[in-house]
């Protein structure tokens, strides 16, 4: 499992970007351009706002897209000359270049508590019900099984979304599908009309794990065996294609806040985006300122040892000669890659490769398969640890641990003649530990905001099964009856997971903000994983705050968290206004705002579900840092909370006042302070916990301490 920020649901996502070539001389290049009108002017109709965005213009064929609802203003093509025009005009706030971002279940449900009937298409189940999810991604299949409206009532009547896919690609499962690349679009910046097909995999699959139905008969290559069902079988999907390429993925940003621009407005509930890149200021971070507008196989040695390893191929391979392809001599980075085996026999062996940065482990194995290799073991390097991928491969391939590898070659180095078979164990569940935290998870802490604790919360990520396009494995692999799927490993795995959660708990509890939502899924959290033992990470030591966040989602938990924690956007201004000049903030807010006259709030009273501090080495030890929070009561009353304290004491003490929390009303809020002194101590990040306990809920938030 690993770690995902909950961006759709944040102000504060946790995102990476990839920076393209810089506009130069006459050079045309995409910006995203903020405009303010002035105070008293309003816009009849969204093309009256097109119109004012066209004024800034050279000529109408410049534009790219017009933002209506969760930023205010648009993306165009322009020259740098023109750019430096276009600053000058009245209404003008500032612009960004354009930069590409990319694109980073049968057994999940069960996991995580959620009981899927076995077997059954129809709904046997109301998770999600008249929620819509808006999925911005690489585009749908629609004719998918995952994506069968079968038992599916109309969409709500707010739905005002379209469907650019001909025919009856679209019912009341996927109710809507729109194609915002760039590169597809017409004059004036519109795509009505190309389908947004999905010619990669990515959102196909994402948004089957969010919304997608209930499918019997799952599987991989014969992995993974069972039925299919996304987090929040009864919601409704709308896809919003904002990535192109079928090999090589980029997401312009431009054409993401267009996406998400266009999910607010079509009326989606819940956006889900597994997209990601470095970490920008939020107001230069399209995303950011559209979230505020809105499997196994086992490894014999010839010594008798015996490892176990993943892999998507279900073809054994028995005893063969065993071989290392560091022998040759090739850097690390190439062994396996093209024409590293040149010149070196291994022909009817099986090869020792190591995983690499740079190169694909499909590429691997072609380049094992053409030197004559009948199987490939592929070892993790250090980073990595204990993890290991389940993954389609050309010929038998399967993953091992980076122990596991050192082991494998430490038995290289001591026989003369090593052998080894991989034989298939088929798909293995229950494992341990489970949940854990993968390599690839995005760590903490937030560059932008160190007062805000991140990551939020982490979700399963890691061998996720989900509905695909197009057959998996190689041409040679047989053509299995049935609708395709595929099983895949990232945080846009986990995405998708967290924000069919959102869905499910929205459907419940319509009337709560995001920001409740987000507080609900936090606090209740799990800790532990399925053996009661701490998460661990990819080293098999506990993860900490900056790994795991809250901790691993609970769905049943959160649909009833007792308490939660709101914020506004006024609020959230007020936090922005404690970072950001007012020129920055009313970018990200659509509207003026003036710092210099807003209640600027400072992290330690954003009423965030988690805390962070810092002292600084100046700081006087016998002053504490007061950090003020709000709960709101939405379980049972009357009831009382009792304050409960999971911190190192010999690092910093702490205090909570008051002490208890008594709730007489429904949706009744109090406020109480928590106390923080710095004490004298080696350590640099202590970390713990507060704890409101009742008799029905326990309501957990993570606080994070750093000496800097």
């Amino acid at each position: 499992m690993e770690t995902t920020r909950l961006s759709l649901l944040s102000l504060l996502p946790f995102l990476l970007l990839a920076i393209a070539a810089a506009a130069t001389g006459g050079e045309l290049s995409t910006f995203i351009v903020h405009v303010q009108t002035e105070e008293n002017r309003v816009f009849g109709t969204a093309d009256d706002r097109k119109a004012w965005y066209h004024s800034f213009l050279p000529d109408h064929g410049r534009l790219v897209h017009a933002y209506h609802h969760v930023a205010s203003g648009f993306a165009a093509r322009l020259t740098r000359q023109e750019l430096e025009a276009l600053s000058a005009m009245p209404g003008f706030l500032s612009a960004t270049r354009a930069r590409t971002y990319t694109t980073l279940t049968t057994h999940t449900p069960e996991f995580l508590g959620l009981n899927v009937e076995q077997g059954r298409r129809n709904y046997t189940s109301e998770f999600g019900a008249g929620v819509i999810v808006g999925v911005i991604d690489t585009g749908i299949f629609p004719d998918h099984p995952s994506f069968s409206d079968e038992g599916m009532p109309p969409p709500p009547a707010k739905w005002k979304g379209r469907c650019d896919f001909s025919g009856t690609s679209c019912n009341n499962k996927l109710i809507g599908a729109r194609n915002f690349v760039a590169a597809f679009n017409g004059p004036n910046g519109t795509s009505a009309g190309v389908p947004p097909v999905d010619e990669f995999g990515h959102g196909t699959h994402t948004a089957s794990t969010a919304a997608g139905a209930v499918v019997p008969g799952a599987n991989v290559l014969g992995n993974a065996w069972g039925t299919a069902a996304g987090m929040a079988v009864r919601a409704h999907i709308a896809m919003y294609k904002v990535c192109y390429g079928k090999v090589v993925i980029g997401c312009e940003d431009a054409d993401i806040l267009a996406g998400i621009d266009a999910a607010v407005g079509d009326g989606c509930d819940v956006i889900s985006i597994s997209l990601g890149g470095p970490s920008v200021p939020f107001h230069l971070d399209p995303m950011a300122i559209g979230a505020f507008g809105a499997i196994e196989k086992g490894i014999f040695l010839g010594n008798g040892a015996y490892f176990l390893g993943e892999s998507l191929s279900q073809r054994d391979a028995g005893f063969y000669p065993l071989v290392y392809a560091g022998a040759t001599g090739k850097p690390f980075t190439e062994l396996c890659g093209n024409g590293s085996l040149d010149g070196f026999d291994v022909k009817g062996k099986i090869v020792l490769c190591e995983l690499t940065r740079n190169i694909t482990v499909l590429n691997q194995g072609e380049v094992v398969e053409s030197a004559g290799g009948v199987g490939m073991i592929l070892a993790s390097p250090f980073f990595r640890g204990y993890d290991k991928l389940a993954q389609a491969n050309i010929l038998p391939a399967s993953s091992v641990d980076y122990l596991a590898g050192a082991a494998i070659k430490s038995y290289l180095n001591s026989t003369a003649n090593p052998v080894a078979r991989m034989g298939f164990k088929g798909t293995l569940l229950g494992t341990s530990p489970a949940p854990s935290i993968v390599f690839f998870s995005s760590r903490g802490p937030s560059r932008q905001g160190t007062g805000v604790l991140k990551p939020d919360i982490t979700g399963p990520g890691v061998n996720v099964l989900g509905a695909w396009p197009f057959q998996v494995g190689p041409p040679s692999a047989p053509v299995l009856p049935g609708p395709t799927f595929n099983i895949i490993s990232g945080t846009s795995m986990s995405t998708p997971h967290l924000a069919g959660i959102a869905a499910l708990i929205k459907s419940k509890h319509p009337d709560w903000s995001p920001t409740a939502i987000k507080s609900a899924m936090m606090t209740t959290a799990d800790i532990t994983d399925r053996s009661g033992r701490p998460i661990l990470n990819e080293q098999r030591v506990t993860a900490n705050l900056f790994a795991t966040g809250a901790g691993h989602v609970n769905p049943m938990k959160a649909a009833d968290p007792g308490l939660v924690y709101d914020i506004t956007p006024e609020d959230y201004i007020g936090y922005l206004c404690s970072m950001y000049t007012s020129q920055q903030v009313s970018v990200m807010a659509r509207r003026r705002i003036d710092c210099l006259t807003t209640v600027v709030i400072s992290d330690r009273l954003l009423n965030y579900p988690s805390i962070s501090v810092t002292f600084v080495a100046s700081w006087n030890s016998s002053a504490p840092v007061v950090v003020r929070r709000k709960v709101k009561n939405v379980g049972v009353v009357p009831s009382v909370y009792y304050a409960a304290i999971d911190m190192p004491s010999s690092a910093v003490s702490m205090d909570i006042f008051p002490r208890e929390l008594e709730f007489v009303e429904e949706g009744q809020e109090l406020t109480f302070s928590v106390y923080l002194w710095p004490r004298q101590s080696a350590t640099r990040v202590v970390q713990g916990a507060l704890r409101w306990v009742c008799e029905k809920h326990t309501v957990r938030s993570p606080i994070s301490v750093t000496f800097a």
